[in-house]
């Protein structure tokens, strides 16, 4: 099952500017640790399931994940071999738009080095450059170390 909206109030949209930074999840909020982004971008749904699927099959139960980012934005595609005109295409996939500084996802329950890692191997799922950190004010402490 692919991510995407229920409802939407166009079903076509312009592709828009990915400049600037994040208006919001500037700051991991709900986990201890995240994946922030360093540079802008579009995230498909194939991909953020792909990074769901990657970090779940690592947290198993220990673990908790957020995931910050949806794909609420239609992207479309005309055919292969069509001439130009006859209007835009068809919607092809569902994307996020990820800003500059945005959180994507957020893991909680495990230490520091172990969710390093895991959002390491996640981050290889992305097609942008990103960032490990960590919630503000966050006191560390092992939780399951050697697990």
């Amino acid at each position: 099952m692919s991510l995407m909206p229920r409802k939407v109030k166009y079903r076509k949209t312009h592709r828009g500017r990915r400049k600037g930074r994040s208006k919001g999840a500037l700051t991991v909020a709900f986990g201890d640790y995240g994946l922030q982004a360093v540079e802008p971008g579009w995230l498909s749904a194939a991909q953020i399931e792909s990074l769901r699927v990657t970090i779940n099959r690592k947290i198993k139960k220990i673990g908790k994940i957020f995931l910050r980012v949806f794909p609420d934005k239609p992207v479309t595609k005309k055919p292969a071999e069509t001439r130009m005109g006859k209007g835009k295409g068809n919607v092809d996939r569902w994307v996020a738009v990820v800003k500059r500084d945005r959180v994507i996802c957020e893991i909680t329950g495990l230490n520091e080095r172990m969710s390093k890692d895991l959002l390491h191997l996640a981050s290889s799922k992305l097609p942008m450059k990103v960032r490990f950190v960590k919630r503000p004010g966050l006191i560390e402490q092992d939780v399951n170390d050697g697990q």
